[in-house]
């Protein structure tokens, strides 16, 4: 949706109890035209009624299309497999806030940044004794990262450009961290600091799996991996979380607060929740040689049994 212009040869006409309403019809860079129905209180007194905004559009955005039907993502006009193939997760990071990828020095110093902001306050480690061991990770996600406003205060002003950076900036670098830590946490082990020598994924992984007793060495294919799994996640549009944190930031909440309240979005069995589902149905299947007997549960009409991470 990213310039939307009016479609000069076209416009949508609305005929009701007698009246004529002349909507304009928009043209974006990619996707279908949309009606502008702005106006369309003041005009006609009605409203439109669409929910789940299926046939609707919210803002224009340059960052992110996709088209589920053909297979499609493009983050700033490239395709998801050309940026899996050929970039790194940060490399992404810096295309989605900046609007082009990076040259080698550019990069180097958008990598430096985010390291150097991987650390946590260290009285941050006293609000995971709250919680129970036991506590779902999205619960501590939620109440952490929301914290982080009472730390990070210049970086709150969402009208402030470089206060909006900074955050973003901070919630990249800080944001695994604080998952492995509650990772950490669930299993009763000590902390992991983050190490700056090494890459994004890696770092991450030896947070969640280094222990204090052993050296740890991330396995390359695992780094490669994760890395993958964080670039085909990093953005999908206007989904259910991203709403949620346009819709907390609409208010000028501070920037912590509203991917706080995306997170709490993304616990939903219909959002995220659904990767938890899919992990909980794999350790249900727990080995190859049981798959096909899964596979004809999931055709079963009878059997409640349904595949997950398929739709």
């Amino acid at each position: 949706m990213d310039g939307l212009k009016i479609n000069a040869a076209q416009s949508a006409r609305l005929q009701l109890a007698g009246e004529s309403v002349e909507l304009p019809v928009l043209r974006g860079t990619l996707g279908p035209e949309v009606i502008d129905v702005a106006r369309l209180g003041d005009q006609a007194g009605v409203f439109t009624y669409d929910p789940g905004f299926t046939s609707t559009a919210s803002c224009k955005s340059a960052i992110t299309y996709i088209d589920g039907d053909k297979g499609e993502l493009l983050h700033r006009g490239y395709p998801i497999e050309q940026l899996a193939e050929r970039s790194s997760y940060l490399e992404l990071c810096y295309l989605l806030l900046y609007g082009a990828l990076p040259s080698a020095a550019q990069m180097a110093d958008f990598e430096s940044r985010i390291t150097r902001h991987t650390m946590v306050h260290e009285q941050m480690h006293h609000f995971f004794r709250g919680f129970r061991r036991d506590s779902h990770p999205m619960a501590t996600m939620v109440g952490v990262v929301g914290a982080m406003s009472a730390f990070y205060h210049d970086s709150i002003d969402i009208n402030d450009p470089w206060q909006r950076e900074v955050a973003a900036i901070r919630l990249i670098a800080k944001v695994p961290t604080i998952a492995a830590m509650a990772y950490k946490y669930s299993l009763g082990q000590p902390f992991i600091y983050p190490r700056n020598e090494l890459s994004y994924a890696a770092n991450f992984l030896q947070m969640c799996f280094a222990v204090p007793a052993e050296e740890y060495r991330p396995d390359p294919v695992l780094v490669k991996a994760m890395d993958r799994i964080m670039l085909l996640h990093a953005d999908h549009e206007q989904n259910a979380s991203t709403s949620t944190v346009r819709t907390a930031g609409s208010s000028g909440a501070n920037p912590f607060a509203c991917i706080a309240a995306g997170i709490a979005c993304l616990w939903g069995p219909a959002h995220g929740g659904a990767n938890q589902a899919c992990l909980e149905m794999l350790r249900e299947i727990g080995s190859v040689e049981r798959i096909p007997e899964f596979i004809a549960r999931a055709k079963d009409k009878n059997d409640p049994f349904r595949l997950m991470g398929f739709g």
